[in-house]
Formats: C-alpha cells, sequence, structure tokens
C-alpha cells in the first residue's frame, strides 16, 4: 500500500487571500478553501512528510496525525518550511525523539541558519526538535524508497521527490517551472504524479495548467492530481474541463498508487 494525502492544495497566499480575496474560486465550494502546499506519503508502516507549511498543525490535526517517521523539505521558501515549530509537538509524540529530517544542501544550509534552535536546542527545556541530515539522490525511509532530483525553481532549486513502495510508485512535483530530462526520468512510469499547476496564465517559477496538461500527455502517468493552485483556479471549473485521468487536489485528499 502506497497512498499520499494532499495536506495543502494552495500556493503561497492560500484561498481565499486575506481580504477575504477568492478571486475566481466559489467561496461556497469548501474544496477551494486553500492552505499552503504539504503532502504526507504513508505506506502500511511508514509515514512522511513532505514539508512544514505555516498550517501544518491544522493540517496534521484534519489527517488525525501525530508521528511521521521523517520530513523532507522541498526548498526553503517560507510557505514551504515556516511551520517548523510545530514539529516540537510531533517531537513530543515521539516521546522526545527527536524527527528526522532531510534536505538538499541549499535547503539544509539556509534553514539550519534561519531555525537554528530546531536543530541545535536551546537550553536545558528545549532539546533539539529535528535531526537533519543531507538529502542524498536516492534514500530509503522505512519501506518507503526515495529518488530525488533537482528542479529549477525561478533563482533556485527545489527537490523533485519520487516515493516508491510495494511495485508502486508517486511523484510529487512542486515549485519547478520547467521541466528538465532529469526530471523527466524522474517521473516516468508512474502511477500517481501529483504536480503544481498555479495558475493558467504563465508564470516565471511555477508551470501553468496548459504546460502542465501537456507533460501529463507526455508521461502518462496513470492518475494525476494538480495543486500548488491560486485563486484563480476555480475547483467545480477545473472537474468540468480536466482530461480523464487527471483531477484538482484539495486540502484532505487521499490518494493511493
Amino acid at each position: 500500500m502506497l497512498s499520499i494525502r494532499i495536506l495543502g492544495s494552495g500556493t503561497s497566499s492560500g484561498v481565499p487571500r486575506i481580504g477575504p480575496d477568492w478571486g475566481a474560486c466559489d467561496p461556497a465550494n469548501p474544496r477551494n478553501r486553500r492552505t499552503r502546499a504539504s503532502v504526507l506519503v504513508r505506506s502500511s508502516t511508514t509515514a512522511i512528510l513532505v514539508d512544514t507549511s505555516p498550517d501544518m498543525r491544522e493540517q496534521l490535526i484534519a489527517a488525525q496525525v501525530s508521528d511521521i517517521d521523517a520530513v523532507l523539505w522541498t526548498h526553503d521558501h517560507a510557505d514551504h518550511c515556516h511551520g517548523i515549530d510545530d514539529l516540537r509537538q510531533v517531537m513530543h509524540a515521539r516521546s522526545g525523539e527527536p524527527v528526522r529530517g532531510l534536505a538538499r544542501p541549499f535547503t539544509f544550509e539556509q534553514l539550519c541558519k534561519r531555525f537554528p534552535y530546531v536543530f541545535e536546542g536551546r537550553g536545558k527545556y528545549y532539546p533539539p526538535v529535528v535531526a537533519i541530515e543531507p538529502l542524498a539522490d536516492r534514500c530509503t525511509i522505512g519501506d518507503i524508497s526515495v529518488r530525488v532530483v533537482d528542479q529549477p525553481h525561478g533563482g533556485i532549486t527545489s527537490a523533485g521527490l519520487r516515493f516508491e513502495a510495494g511495485g508502486k510508485a508517486i511523484g510529487y512535483a512542486t515549485d519547478f517551472h520547467d521541466l528538465t530530462a532529469e526530471m523527466r526520468a524522474l517521473y516516468a512510469e508512474l502511477d500517481l504524479w501529483v504536480v503544481d499547476a498555479l495558475r493558467r496564465a504563465p508564470h516565471p517559477t511555477h508551470p501553468d495548467l496548459n504546460s502542465v496538461l501537456g507533460w501529463i500527455d507526455e508521461l502518462r502517468p496513470r492518475h494525476s492530481a494538480l495543486v500548488h493552485m491560486d485563486h484563480s483556479m476555480d475547483y467545480a471549473t477545473l472537474v468540468a474541463e480536466l482530461p480523464a485521468g487527471v483531477e484538482p487536489g484539495y486540502d484532505g485528499l487521499e490518494l493511493h498508487a
């Protein structure tokens, strides 16, 4: 069994934006209410959190999850890491054992600079919360194997992820603006691809909907779900227009490979 739960399906400002600004999204449809992007990948024995969004507390409460085997960070942007303090409660759920954390070298460096107390602790009453280590091109967490490539995301890179267990494969691609040859190899022959589709209009650091649909047609995953969507991407409108095998993700959606 290999599954992925979309904890947060929104972009950095969430939906609605402060205002409240729903844009083209129908406020009456609860699937248009989007927290910041994060997912939880699970097998029968292992749980991996990807990113610690500013909405992580509510996301894990909604998922009824208090313990994880590891957290992976895709990159250091605020909407993907600034919920890191809530890992303290996960550490408590683990009887004080620090959470295993993994990040690519630049992200590793930035997280350690920004949140040193998370990794080093602070005084007698605040022990380290996370035991961080470099995220290699290949690693194993519990019974889930993880493969990684660096994706172009404006002036930095993000970690593109492929999870495999029990003969099934799930890809998670967020915060990138082009599909490289290495990414094409990583995301080939997927049972499920959860992929950033920010909006319809082109964007300099995220993929637009038409580009993503073209890549899906090229790579042919068995099923695909769109995430990291802004307030221009109404859920019901997308359901009506997307091709077979592609659906808009929403907060709380659980998919099995």
